[in-house]
């Protein structure tokens, strides 16, 4: 009997193993034939979301392969290596492309996409993903509200440190009645952006030939 029940368990053993290589195998597989295909649309998506940001006519290079590999930075928000993109017209670097998290949300972080032209102006910012509650707090993406626009153009020679809060706080940008805390977040993230932006202009805009160097956390040293 106790052979019997020895045999049995060795057999299910066997069988999970076996099922287990097999799925393994599957996964493997499916990842090796797909992950071309991920990669090249998670591309597109950037591109696409860049492309919102950027002006056509401050760009003429391949933005998209133009990076620069930034340490993560408290001014940026992050705990992982991000890249910078870089707007060039005719070889002169005309802004860069930062991502950014604002750690604060209501629900969370908020991930966020801006460009930074090389006047220190904001050419744009985009939210590229949040938990805010819908109907209340997600009018900070742009397919549900104009509001995240409000940011172009805005630069720290324009508005004061004292300027970047919400008007609730004392500061100059509006919010919606009841969802205070979002709106919060996001200036506190676009404000710091450019702040290090400010503090890391010259390597953010190098020349092309200057790439592939990776900035590290707290600025150039």
């Amino acid at each position: 009997m106790k052979r019997t029940l020895a045999k049995a368990s060795l057999q299910t053993a066997l069988n999970l193993l076996f099922f287990t290589a097999i799925g393994t195998t599957v996964l493997a597989f499916t990842y090796n034939q797909t992950r071309d295909t991920i990669a090249h649309s998670e591309e597109q998506e950037r591109l696409q979301l860049i492309s919102q940001i950027v002006p056509a006519e401050i760009s003429n290079n391949d933005i998209i392969h133009d990076t620069l590999n930034i340490a993560p930075d408290p001014l940026l928000g992050t705990t992982d290596n991000t890249l910078a993109y870089r707007a060039r017209r005719d070889g002169i670097a005309t802004a860069v492309v930062l991502q950014a998290i604002a750690p604060d949300g209501y629900a969370g972080k908020i991930n966020l996409i801006l460009a930074i032209r090389s006047n220190g102006e904001i050419a744009g910012v985009r939210v590229v993903s949040h938990n805010e509650t819908p109907g209340l707090g997600d009018y900070i993406d742009v397919k549900k509200s104009p509001w995240i626009k409000g940011f172009d153009g805005l630069s720290q020679a324009r508005y004061q440190d004292a300027d970047w809060k919400v008007k609730k706080d004392g500061g100059k940008f509006d919010y919606m009645a009841g969802a205070t805390i979002t709106p919060r977040a996001v200036v506190k993230a676009v404000h710091k952006a450019l702040q290090y932006f400010a503090q890391n202009r010259d390597k953010l805009l190098a020349p092309a030939a200057s790439t592939g160097a990776q900035l590290p956390q707290g600025g150039i040293r």
